[in-house]
C-alpha cells in the first residue's frame, strides 16, 4: 500500500491543476507544467486539495500511485515556489560566467566549456557558486548533475564542481616517507 499516494496534495492559490485527455496541467505564479499520466491512476480536484486514486490493486497501479502523486506535489511547488541547486566551483583558475544563453566554465582544461542553458533554466555566478533554478524539479536536477559531470571533485585536494550540501571524502596523499 501506498502511504504516500494516500496524502492529498494541497493546492495554494494562483494555482489550477487541470486533467484532461491522460494529460496533468498545473498552471501558477511562475509558469505551467505539462505531464501525461498513465490509466492506472485518476486524479480527482476537491477545492483545494488534488487526490490521487487508483484504479485497482495491481503492482503496477500500487507503484504508480505514489509516483504520480509526487510528481504533482512536485509540479504544484515548482509553478509556486520554484525549485534551485547550488554548484561549488573549487581549484585555482576555476571559474563560471554566464553569457547570453550560454555557461562558460575554465576549469582546468586546454579550452574553455561551453554548456548551453536549455529553455526553461536560468543560471546564476556569484564568485565560485553557480545556482541552477527553474520550474521543474526534473530539469534543474538535470542540468545541475551535466554540470557537475563536465568536472566532478577529486578527493585529493578536492578540486572539481560540487554540491553545495556534498561533502567529498578526502585522501591522504602519498606521505614520501620511507
Amino acid at each position: 500500500m501506498s502511504r504516500i499516494g494516500l496524502k492529498p496534495v494541497s493546492v495554494p492559490k494562483g494555482v489550477t491543476v487541470a486533467v484532461q485527455d491522460n494529460i496533468l496541467t498545473v498552471k501558477g505564479a511562475k509558469g505551467s507544467l505539462t505531464q501525461p499520466f498513465e490509466p492506472e491512476v485518476s486524479f480527482e480536484i476537491k477545492g483545494d486539495e488534488a487526490i490521487v486514486s487508483r484504479k485497482d490493486e495491481s503492482k503496477r497501479a500500487r507503484s504508480m500511485h505514489g509516483l504520480y502523486r509526487r510528481l504533482l506535489s512536485n509540479m504544484v511547488e515548482g509553478v509556486s515556489a520554484g525549485f534551485s541547486k547550488a554548484l561549488i566551483i573549487n581549484g585555482v583558475g576555476y571559474r563560471a560566467e554566464v553569457k547570453g544563453k550560454s555557461l562558460l566554465m575554465n576549469l582546468g582544461f586546454s579550452t574553455q566549456i561551453e554548456y548551453v542553458i536549455p529553455e526553461g533554466i536560468s543560471v546564476a555566478v556569484e564568485g565560485s557558486k553557480v545556482t541552477v533554478s527553474g520550474i521543474s524539479k526534473e530539469l534543474v536536477g538535470l542540468v545541475a548533475s551535466e554540470i557537475r559531470g563536465l568536472r566532478p571533485p577529486e578527493p585529493y585536494k578536492g578540486k572539481g564542481i560540487k554540491y553545495e550540501t556534498e561533502h567529498v571524502r578526502r585522501k591522504v596523499g602519498k606521505s614520501g616517507v620511507k
